[in-house]
Parts: structure tokens; sequence; C-alpha cells
């Protein structure tokens, strides 16, 4: 029961990260965008631009954080087996 409440905290503790990378890269690129349209005058030309690239990024994230987490839990999995195999 101890290790299943482990592991809720582990995958509630990845998608909390998750999401908030998400959104600090979004909201990153349209701040960039809005400072850079206020200070060269070109309305909303700089604030789309970053905008898509803070989107792009984020989703970037998204892959990276979720590919790392698949890749964690296939070396834990294979250690359990390991281990599993060593005690029976």
């Amino acid at each position: 029961m101890a290790e299943d409440k482990r592991q809720l905290y582990k995958s509630i503790g990845f998608l909390s990260s998750v999401g908030i990378s998400l959104v600090a890269s979004i909201l990153i690129g349209l701040a960039m965008g809005i400072y850079l349209d206020q200070w060269l005058d070109t309305p909303p030309l700089f604030t789309l631009i970053m905008l898509l690239i803070g989107v792009i990024s984020g989703f970037r994230n998204v892959y990276i954080l979720t590919t790392r987490e698949l890749k964690r839990q296939e070396l834990e999995d294979d250690q359990a087996g390991k281990d599993h195999d060593a005690a029976g």
C-alpha cells in the first residue's frame, strides 16, 4: 500500500511539472513578444511570433519530459524484474 501511494505522488509530481513547463514556456514567449512590440512599436508582429515560439518550446519540453519519464520507468521495471528473479 505504501508503494502505491509513493507511485501516486511521483505521478502527480510528474504531471504537475509537465503542466507548469508548458504554461511557463507559453507565458515567457508571450511576455517577450509583448515587450518587443512595445519597444519597437510593431504590434502584434512580435507578440504572435514569440507566442508561436513559446507554444513550440512548451510542447518540446513536454516531449522531452515524457520520454525521460518513460525511460526512467522502463529502467525501474527492468530493475524490479531482475530483483524478483534473483529472489525467486
